[in-house]
């Protein structure tokens, strides 16, 4: 269960970084190294789990499913990328409600067309503004709390300019959308812009995304412009693929693990890390002879 409300950090003025995971062991290493929340990135489920580019490839049912099994092992808040909310403001409702059973903190919706792509990718479309407004009001009928947020995305500035890029994010905001993340601002000076237009009004999301459009910053710097939450959605996908390329050359190189394991987990510190005796423990206590 989450020990505190994300609606309630998000006010407190300090800018909280959430880690982009894909997978249960990812979160849970996550929650244990001090993270207060976490981003599950569609991109990174998109790379892991078919080992795809984020080119709308995932379904709904796919999200949940991933999502359900993060939640089980960190018990700290998730918020979720939902892509376009799989289709209409229907499907959006459907989609939020799945979501927010599967323990979702946060949903995130954005007003590409679908099929949708990553944000710093080029050729995205959009669907009008008048669209994306009814799917943030079907999301916020759908949720059962209050306490699940809903994250409105603009992916306009690539579509059409920062300045439509801003008024999208004007009528989401009126919408009702709980936070607001305007994807891919190009420069420094973009993001103040956003902040000084927003900032007070609804909570900002800054994406970081290593060799995208926006300049890398780090959660202080950001927070000082006057983001309330930055995430960097496929670091760890990105960290993952270099160390794993590194140890498969190695592998077929040496023909042992040997010269790696200085860079691995052993067998028992793996087992330390997900708790392995503490959960024996606990399936010790229904054995039958101890009835």
């Amino acid at each position: 269960m989450v020990n505190f409300s994300l609606r309630q950090r998000l006010a407190s003025g300090k800018p909280l970084l959430a880690p982009g995971v894909y997978d249960a062991l990812g979160a849970l290493i996550a929650a244990q190294t001090g993270f207060e929340a976490l981003y599950l990135s569609g991109a990174s489920i998109a790379y892991s789990r078919a080992g795809s580019p984020d080119i709308g490839l995932m379904t709904m049912s796919e999200v949940a499913d991933t999502l359900a099994a993060i939640t089980e092992r960190a018990s700290i808040p998730v918020i979720v990328d939902a892509d376009t909310g799989f289709g209409n403001a229907l499907n959006a409702k459907r989609t939020v409600r799945q979501f927010e059973r599967a323990g979702a903190a946060a949903i995130q919706l954005e007003d590409q067309t679908l099929p949708k792509r990553c944000g710093h990718l080029s050729g995205k479309s959009l669907v009008s503004k008048q669209e994306m407004v009814g799917k943030i009001k079907a999301a916020l009928d759908a949720r059962r709390s209050d306490e699940t947020l809903i994250v409105a995305r603009t992916d306009a500035i690539a579509v059409e300019g920062f300045d439509l890029a801003q008024e999208r994010a004007e009528a989401y905001h009126e919408a009702g959308a709980d936070v607001l993340f305007i994807e891919a601002p190009q420069s420094t000076e973009q993001m103040q812009a956003i902040c000084a237009r927003f900032k007070g009004r609804a909570p900002l999301l800054a994406n970081m995304v290593e060799g995208g459009r926006t300049p890398i910053r780090s959660v202080d710097e950001l927070g000082e412009i006057g983001f309330s939450v930055v995430i960097f959605p496929g670091g760890l996908a990105r960290a993952f693929a270099k160390t794993a390329t590194d140890y498969f050359q190695s592998l077929k190189a040496n023909g042992s693990t040997k010269p790696f394991m200085d860079r691995m987990l052993t067998f028992d510190g793996l087992n330390q890390l997900l708790g392995t005796a503490d959960i024996l423990a606990q399936g010790a206590r229904y054995d039958a002879d101890q009835q």
